[in-house]
């Protein structure tokens, strides 16, 4: 194809003489590129944006890491939900290596090596300003949730190998890593212009530079209040630069919203697993009692929104869902750290609460939508951070004044799942004047309406990480024999063997710093 379309172009030029020989030279390089090929000259990064942002939301992989990672460990260490399939190990506080690895097995290759090509490629070209300082943003965001559940981890050089050749990058302290971090979103988020480039990968807020800006500074606040015990003053320092430029309402919410039609690489991805696609998780997990009776206890209208039961018939095979129930009142959660093993105190048969698994609360299907949102970062956990700011440091204005703004938002937010799920703003109103913010119990009060409402939008790794800083709720670990932990809720992940093999003398000297040990009684170094 390339030979026939110089001759087209040579023959003709030949035979017009020699005067036109110094043209011909001129066009060289052009002539004889191929039209079909692209280089970097024709490359769009935006589509690694968009790359990185479906990938964040979980593996194409069949949600790899996010049945691992975020439901089978976080989730019910944290009770939001309960599991009895035996391999559901988080809570019952034991080790499967393979599990707890899945998150950094399939981040690094799925996630950071696309947002860092992003970044690498588009650096100083004025042309990508924009998508430049989103890929930043991403990237600050995914690697937030890298180092909150392992630690130390490769950041300064993770993802560069093809331009810089590095590829056995050494482990980066945490400390470091969330000092540049907060550095990269402040900067980014500055630098994002509206008379810049229009950015066509985007498919969590379509280009929209303003949004953008209050996700970065939403962002650097989350980041921020997770140093509150490790490092308050370089917390203030960027909770201060944050004030007046997060999130000012549930439209900000940044969320991807999922695609059905693309099939597993595609689809939501705790929907695939709850839905039971891989397995029984449709009919075997459920609601913790720890969550179900917080709302149960308090009157909060959310409990009818995302609570149902009789979703499923105890015989499967008949295939058939006679509908569900909302009754608040006849909802119920499952015990967490039970099984099916037929011994007293452990199946959950014997347990007091059973009467039958269909009477055990669910998720409401309209969470668990294939084509529904995933929820990454949100308005009412914003809020919810202000009022701890204001509270623990006296930053950012009035604590009770965030705290209702936060608790609204987290019920009024729900609408965002499905038509149905909606709580109205007056029913908001009435739970909170039955439950006004005390400023004596104002640090609970945030953390455990954090606590809820990062189950609800089904983020555990972010429930989870909460949880270890601040320690609220005060769950009671479950009773279990021969758990890993002796008894105590996980605080990390281990480091994936693998990397002994990969990566092994950086991996050796990590394992060695991390304070209790490379175990999950390990901790980071901002959990104090």
């Amino acid at each position: 194809m390339k030979m026939k379309t110089i001759n087209k172009l040579y023959v003709p030029l030949l035979l017009s003489g020699l005067a036109l020989i110094a043209s011909c030279t001129k066009d060289f390089e052009e002539i004889n590129t191929d039209p079909v090929s692209v280089g970097q000259e024709q490359y769009n990064p935006n589509y690694l944006l968009s790359t990185a942002q479906l990938n964040y939301t979980g593996s194409i992989d069949f949600a790899y890491e996010t049945w691992r990672g975020n439901l089978i460990y976080a989730a019910t260490m944290m009770q939001g939900m309960s599991s009895v399939i035996s391999y559901w190990a988080g809570d019952k506080y034991m080790l499967n290596e393979g599990y707890t690895a899945a998150y950094w097995e399939k981040a690094y290759p799925d996630q950071v090596k696309y947002v860092a090509d992003l970044v690498e490629f588009t650096k100083d070209k004025p042309q990508y300003n924009n998508v430049h300082q989103m890929g930043r943003i991403w990237k600050a965001l995914i690697f937030e949730r890298l180092t909150d559940l392992y630690g130390d981890i490769p950041y300064f050089d993770a993802g560069k190998g093809y331009y810089t050749g590095n590829l056995y990058p050494k482990y980066d302290a945490q400390q470091a890593i969330y000092t540049d971090l907060l550095k990269e979103v402040d900067e980014a988020g500055n630098a994002l212009s509206t008379g810049g480039d229009a950015v066509i990968g985007d498919l969590v807020y379509a280009g929209d530079i303003a949004k953008w800006k209050r996700f970065a500074a939403s962002l650097m606040l989350r980041m921020a209040m997770r140093l509150t015990k490790a490092d308050a003053a370089l917390a203030q320092t960027y909770i201060n630069k944050a004030a007046g430029k997060t999130m000012t309402d549930n439209a900000d919410n940044a969320m991807f919203k999922h695609d059905a039609n693309g099939g597993r690489v595609t689809q939501n991805r705790n929907a695939q697993v709850l839905l039971g696609d891989g397995g029984q998780e449709n009919f075997y997990t459920r609601w913790s009692s720890t969550f179900i009776n917080y709302l149960k206890t308090n009157n909060d209208p959310r409990l009818s929104k995302v609570a149902v039961t009789k979703l499923y018939l105890t015989d499967q095979t008949k295939g058939q869902n006679p509908g569900f129930v909302t009754t608040a009142s006849v909802q119920k959660g499952m015990p967490n750290g039970k099984d099916l093993s037929g011994t007293a105190g452990r199946d959950v048969r014997q347990d007091p609460s059973y009467t039958d698994f269909t009477d055990y609360s669910s998720p409401n299907p309209g969470m668990l939508k294939r084509d529904g949102n995933t929820f990454i970062l949100t308005y009412a956990e914003t809020e919810l951070l202000w009022a701890e700011a204001a509270q623990r440091f006296g930053i950012g204005g009035s604590a009770a004044t965030h705290y209702n703004a936060g608790v609204t938002a987290a019920m009024t937010f729900l609408a965002q799942y499905d038509a149905s799920m909606a709580v109205g703003t007056n029913d908001a109103g009435i739970y909170l004047a039955a439950h006004p913010y005390v400023a004596a119990n104002g640090l609970e009060m945030i953390a455990t309406q954090y606590w809820a409402h990062t189950i609800t939008m089904l983020d555990f790794y972010e429930t989870w990480s909460n949880w270890r800083r601040t320690g609220i709720p005060a769950l009671v670990p479950i009773v279990y024999p021969n758990t890993n932990t002796g008894g105590s809720i996980p605080r990390r992940f281990p480091y994936p063997l693998v990397e002994g093999v990969s990566n092994a003398a950086n991996y050796k000297a990590a394992s060695a710093a991390v304070p209790g040990g490379d175990k999950l009684v390990g901790k980071v170094w901002w959990d104090k």
